[in-house]
């Protein structure tokens, strides 16, 4: 696989009545093409600002980011992002929603009906297409969030704690399908997670995260064989990878 993404020296420094905090420093790591890569740590470790700086919403102090050996500086349909809580436009129908992104950049009114009928049927939300967000479960929102995020064929999408206020059995349906949808749809992923079982499952990679200011502790390689479905919980090598990334974020 080649580099789709390089992230080199980043660090990030927020400042708040006068006082400067460093948020993360010294973060490196690369993204390769169509690798689903997974960012874990403790609360407060700067996940989220790594994201927000990927997706060009934080400029940095200093580092760069560069996608597809370009340097990023600003938000760009390159990258889809799909937030912690879902970000749906509650004024716009499901199928609106998902297909926003087309119309902004001038698609058809032919190919955007096109887009909702193929991820409607993808994300299996067609017969709800005309209902609005607040008429959906949680669950469903991030699907359609998800959908959304792919409508517009970005290159690389973001997710920041995407499932994380679902209950654990909404939760395990989503990890199945966003893998079943991945399986279809190659796409490069970044995904942040407090929940180690939520890296082990999705991520093909995961970068461990040290407290603030945040750093790359280590970078761990996800050998468990694939696909990965729950059934490897019950399997030694999964409960050894466990542990191990316990005892790395402690």
């Amino acid at each position: 696989m080649r580099n789709k993404m390089i992230v080199r020296n980043v660090e990030v420094v927020y400042t708040k009545d006068g006082t400067k905090s460093k948020a993360v420093e010294n973060i490196n790591f690369i993204v390769k093409e169509n690798e689903f890569l997974c960012i874990i740590g403790p609360s407060g470790c700067g996940k989220t600002t790594i994201l927000n700086t990927v997706a060009g919403f934080i400029k940095p102090k200093h580092g760069e980011i560069l996608l597809n050996a370009r340097k990023i500086t600003e938000p760009s349909r390159k990258i889809g992002v799909v937030f912690q809580h879902n970000a749906l436009f509650p004024w716009r129908t499901v199928k609106e929603n998902i297909t926003i992104g087309p119309q902004i950049n001038g698609a058809s009114k032919s190919k955007i009906r096109k887009i909702s009928h193929y991820y409607l049927d993808l994300i299996g939300l067609g017969k709800y297409a005309n209902y609005y967000p607040d008429e959906l479960s949680g669950g469903m929102q991030q699907r359609v969030g998800f959908a959304r995020a792919l409508a517009n064929n970005p290159e690389v999408i973001l997710m920041d704690e995407p499932f994380s206020h679902l209950d654990a059995q909404t939760r395990a349906k989503l990890h199945q399908e966003l893998l079943q949808i991945l399986n279809k749809h190659r796409k490069t992923i970044v995904f942040v997670t407090h929940d180690i079982d939520e890296a082990l499952i999705l991520g093909d990679r995961i970068l461990v995260m040290s407290k603030r200011p945040g750093r790359i502790k280590k970078e761990f390689k996800n050998n468990l064989p694939k696909p990965h479905t729950y059934k490897l919980t019950t399997d030694i090598g999964y409960a050894k990878q466990k542990k191990r990334l316990m005892n790395l974020l402690k």
